[in-house]
């Protein structure tokens, strides 16, 4: 067995066993290597290797330390097994939203409604899905051409396709340099390397892509330029130009997640109108209608979209047939607009709960968004605000779920609005101020 696997087995081995324990500091790295008798390459090994068991994490200017709990197998967000309150998760639900949905199905009640509804489904569609889904993708004076839309069972899917039609397995995929965590996971399925591209206050940055590019050839880039997740900031109309501009320059072509952006009535034009041939917006209705409700969408520039299809065949992600036929229905009845209508409401109300409890503290998002980034007050970490919230049957996520590759995590969490009852949601926020005006000390032990 390699040298430093062994030494790495030891310090999991005193991790397991608590002597160890969640927020110790691990030695500095030479001091490490000293106290083991190994070179100090070896001892930078031993800690790289702790990190990509999910054992510790590395903070810039702070050193090295044990996790709160041993990573999830999966980064993507995944259910909380005993968490009380969720606020990972983010399902928007209004109470208007089921009479409105059921209202709506009476027409597939009639047997040549269903009938057709219940045949298979191709990728493209029917027309009035593609027409429905084009106008849900349009925005502030541009839209896509309805032939040019394509489908998948879900918005997660529909980015997966055009991800695996940009980059080849082993190829290069520029994203944000915190990110919603599922691409990550998407990432590693197709076998393409995702690569940290830096943001400032208005998004990612254009020199910065243009960088990453000349480094190695990149084959795609995947962004979220409204109400990103997690920051929930949205990048403005001049930085969508420029960047659009770049993707033309640098001939790449861009994944535009917009499925937040319909919480932005007044949001800028999309960056598929700046870039029209290398931009492919991806849209879904999970969380615009329903969770329950699964079905993603995209529109794809004409010279990509054998290859965008073809990898929705081929990872068997088409759409289903009755959920086309109910959402052009609930599009074309004005269902959809009541129910974007009340959940813009409903996340604007959710926001001022969380700045009316979490006033003073050093929160980044948006008026309309359903999360919001926490950056924590010291002498808190991530993973141990994490832990103490859980402690107290709140479950938050960890910086180090957004961040790719081996970048240091941010002292900050995120957390969602979307899930709970707005009474619940606000004495939970009540529970996480008070924990975070104590000390780690404080947090009470199992």
């Amino acid at each position: 067995m390699d040298d430093y696997r062994r030494v790495a087995d030891a310090v999991a081995a005193d991790i397991a066993a608590g002597r160890l324990r969640p927020g110790d500091r691990l030695p500095p790295q030479r001091a490490f290597a000293r106290h083991r008798g190994i070179a100090a390459s070896t001892a930078a090994r031993v800690y790289r290797e702790l990190g990509r068991r999910g054992l510790v994490v590395g903070e810039v200017g702070r050193g090295t330390f044990v996790l709160a709990a041993e990573r999830r197998a999966a980064p993507a967000l995944a259910e909380p097994a005993d968490a009380r309150v969720d606020l990972e998760l983010n399902y928007p639900v209004v109470p208007e939203q089921a009479p409105l949905l059921a209202a709506g199905l009476d027409r597939l009640s009639r047997p040549d409604v269903l009938d057709a509804a219940l045949a298979p489904a191709g990728v493209a569609g029917t027309p009035a899905a593609r027409e429905a889904a084009a106008g849900l993708l349009a925005a502030d004076g541009w839209a896509p051409a309805p032939e040019d839309v394509l489908f998948a069972g879900n918005g997660r899917q529909a980015i997966a396709a055009a991800v695996g039609a940009l980059v080849p397995p082993g190829g290069r995929l520029a994203v944000e340099a915190l990110t919603y965590p599922v691409i990550k996971g998407i990432a590693a399925r197709l076998g393409v390397t995702p690569v940290a591209v830096p943001v400032d206050e208005h998004g990612m940055v254009p020199g910065a892509l243009a960088e990453a590019h000349r480094a190695a050839p990149l084959g795609g880039v995947y962004l979220q330029p409204t109400l990103h997740n997690p920051y929930g900031t949205t990048m403005p109309e001049a930085r969508r130009a420029e960047l659009g501009a770049l993707l033309g320059r640098l001939g790449l072509c861009a994944v535009e997640d917009r499925i937040w952006a319909f919480l932005r009535e007044d949001g800028p034009p999309p960056l598929a109108s700046f870039a029209p041939d290398h931009a492919i917006p991806v849209d879904s209705l999970s969380k615009r209608l329903a969770p329950g409700l699964s079905v993603g969408f995209a529109a794809v520039p004409r010279r990509l979209a054998g290859r965008v299809a073809a990898a929705l065949r081929s990872g068997a992600w088409g759409p289903a047939g009755f959920a086309l036929e109910a959402a052009a229905g609930w599009v074309a009845d004005g269902t959809v607009e009541a129910i974007v209508k009340a959940k813009r409401a409903d996340a604007a109300s959710r926001q001022r709960i969380a700045a009316d409890r979490l006033a003073g503290a050093a929160i980044r998002s948006d008026p309309g968004s359903y999360f919001c980034w926490w950056e924590l007050p010291a002498p808190w970490r991530a993973e141990t605000f994490v832990a103490a919230a859980a402690r107290r049957g709140i479950a938050v996520t960890p910086a180090a779920a957004f961040v790719v590759g081996g970048a240091a995590a941010p002292r900050a969490v995120r957390f969602g609005l979307a899930s709970p009852p707005e009474d619940v949601l606000a004495r939970a926020l009540d529970v996480l101020a008070e924990i975070a005006g104590g000390t780690p000390d404080d947090a009470p032990v199992g």
